[in-house]
Parts: C-alpha cells; structure tokens; sequence
C-alpha cells in the first residue's frame, strides 16, 4: 500500500513540475491568461505523469526524496519541450 501511494506521490510531483513551468512560461510571456493555451500544457503534464509513474511501476520501492525531485523536473522539462516542439511545428506550417 505504501509503495502505490509513493508511486502516486511521484506521478502528482510530475504533473506539479510540468504545470509550475507552463505557469512560469506564462508569467514571464506577459499576456493575458488563455484556458486554451493553458490547456495543452495541463495535458503534456499529465502525459508526463503517465510516463514517471510507467516507469516507476517497475521497482516501486526504491523511491526517494532524489526521485521525488527528478519526477517534478522531468514534469517541467516535459512541458517545456512539448511547447518548444508546438511551437516549431506552427512556425513551419505556411499560412497563405
């Protein structure tokens, strides 16, 4: 049982990572709050969970504080490169 909510605790700390760092990102942009936009950041964060938590389910009982602060800058590391990939893709995409 403990070893399942550990394994939850980190799958949460990566999904907190990836939505501190769309947060900052918005922050530091200056515009106004968009759900949209922000949207897709709280879907990258949960993919990142998804993927922690995967990876974790293999030895559960070796999480420490060490893996707990990897989950949450795989999270941000997720959604910063998710974004970064979006907006490459929208700048090559031809608008005419």
């Amino acid at each position: 049982m403990a070893a399942q909510l550990e394994l939850l605790a980190v799958a949460i700390i990566t999904v907190i990572g990836a939505l501190v760092s769309a947060g900052l990102g918005w922050l530091d942009s200056g515009e106004s709050f968009d759900a949209r936009k922000f949207s897709s950041s709280i879907i990258r964060a949960i993919i990142a969970g998804l993927t922690v938590f995967m990876g974790f389910t293999f030895d559960p009982s070796t999480i420490t504080v060490f893996d707990y602060i990897m989950a949450f800058l795989a999270g941000a590391g997720v959604d910063v490169l998710g974004h970064r990939a979006a907006l490459s893709i929208t700048a090559k995409t031809p608008t005419g």
